[in-house]
């Protein structure tokens, strides 16, 4: 199926299962829309938002696949977005906040073994 931009699509428009709507409206309303917005509103934003990570990853397999691997890393998902720099930053800020929470929780989790092994005596 084709649109008039001359993009073909994959998935039928009346499959879409709306994954995102509730993150939307929410998102919508904090952006200074109405606290119940349109639906239609909503569906229109969901649909851009699947076909981006769709795209996205669809990119960040061709870049696998030129390095010959089957599996997707997140480097290729940062080479996929070597054009933005704002959203490569912020996925730069995400993953070592990622790290620290990982990290952090780690910690807590060994002092908490400490903590009952302590205890258990």
């Amino acid at each position: 199926m084709a649109t008039d931009a001359g993009i073909s699509r994959s998935r039928p428009r009346s499959r879409r299962q709306h994954l995102f709507a509730k993150e939307i409206r929410s998102l919508m309303y904090a952006f200074g829309d109405d606290q119940e917005p349109l639906q239609e509103s909503v569906n229109v934003l969901d649909e851009i938002v699947t076909d981006y990570i769709v795209d996205m990853c669809h990119d960040a397999a061709r870049m696998a696949s030129q390095a010959r691997r089957n599996k997707i890393k997140v480097d290729d998902f940062k080479f996929a977005l070597r054009r933005d720099p704002k959203k490569l930053g912020r996925v730069e800020e995400l993953l070592v906040m990622a790290k620290v929470i990982a990290d952090a929780r780690k910690q807590f989790d060994d002092k908490q073994d400490v903590v009952e092994a302590t205890a258990a005596k």
